[in-house]
This record gives structure tokens, sequence and C-alpha cells, in this order.
């Protein structure tokens, strides 16, 4: 699909993101987690929390050597997702997922990833890094998007909406639990919503 083509369609799956509340990566964090996906080069890449495929779409753009397998558990927004992945012609380097990434037996996907990219329920990261990092190849990298969930992760708890508060409690449980991990190597990028980077040692 031309450039020019597939800008369009970026710009209407953002419409559609605004118009039905789904929550897409921010333009700042997406365009820096490209960035750094350029320069790492992943070939195979997993992404959990694939919505209605905006950032693997985005990501399958900047790496067209890559191939993504997106895991997404809201049949209609994975319904969606593959709409749009046919109409952007990626279709052959980008696999859509209908479920549960916390259930999904992953004897399933590929044995070894480059990179795992993790934008799903906000507080089960931990959980999610737990169960996936056995697929992450030696020197792979995993990213972690909403770490700092729109300022809430610094406020005082107290400021938090008591519906959001496990949630945060979590993030901020991860966030310590990855600062100190003896596994990997994390660095917090005060970019879009908050982006960790967490590389294999």
């Amino acid at each position: 699909m031309p450039d020019t083509t597939i800008e369009a369609l970026f710009e209407t799956m953002r419409s559609y993101a605004a118009e039905h509340h789904v929550p897409i990566m921010e333009e700042h964090g997406i365009e820096e987690l490209l960035e750094l996906l350029q320069q790492q080069q992943p070939q195979r890449l997993l992404e959990l929390g694939t919505a209605i495929g905006y950032s693997a779409l985005r990501i399958a753009k900047a790496l067209p050597d890559a191939s993504i397998d997106t895991i997404e558990r809201d049949e209609e927004r994975h319904s969606k997702a593959l709409g749009f992945i046919q109409e952007s012609g990626l279709e052959g380097r980008v696999q859509a997922i209908c479920a549960d990434a916390l259930e999904l037996d992953i004897a399933k996907l590929t044995p070894f990833y480059d990179a795992v990219f993790i934008d799903a329920a906000k507080g089960q990261y931990e959980r999610f890094f737990k169960k996936y990092e056995s697929l992450l190849s030696p020197g792979g990298i995993i990213y972690c998007d909403n770490m700092s969930m729109h300022g809430m992760v610094e406020q005082p708890i107290k400021e938090v909406p008591r519906r959001k508060r496990t949630m945060i409690r979590n993030i901020r449980a991860f966030r310590e639990t990855m600062d100190g991990h003896p596994g990997f190597d994390c660095e917090l990028l005060p970019v879009g919503d908050g982006l960790l980077v967490c590389r294999k040692k």
C-alpha cells in the first residue's frame, strides 16, 4: 500500500478510536516506540493488547522485515482489527489472535520473539511479564506502555479515584519490581504515557 494510502488508513483508525473510545497509543509515545524499534530491528514481535490494530500496523509499516503476532481478548475489537489489517495489505506479516493473553497457551506461539510490547490490562502487567518473558530471545526487549497512567502513578494514592487505586498500586509495584530485576536492564522513558524499556541480559 502506498505511503499516502496507509497514512490515510491510520487517520481513519485514529478517528474511529476517538469516536468509539478505544484507547490507542498517544502519538508522541508511538513515535518514540517506533524509533526504539527501528534501532533494535526485531524480526519477530509479540504485542499484548491489539485493540483495533493501530500500533501493530504502525510497527509493521516502520519495520518492513518484521512479523508481528498480536493478541486481543475483546471479540469486537479483534474483528475490527482484522478489517483494518486486511485493508492495510499487511496481513501477511501481522497475525491477530483473539484470546485472553493471561489464559492463552503460549506453546501455540513462536518459541522466541525479539521484542514484546505490553499494552493490555494495566493492572496485570506483572502477570503478563512473568508469563511471556520466557518467549523473549536473549538480548530481546520488552516494552511496556502506560507506566504513568496520565500522571496518576506519580500522585499520592488518596488523590487517585478509588476505582483506579488497585490498578495504580499494581503499576507502581511492577515498576519497583523491574527497577531491581536481576534478569533485565530497565529504563523508564518520560514519553507518551510513560514507556518502560526492559532489555533481557
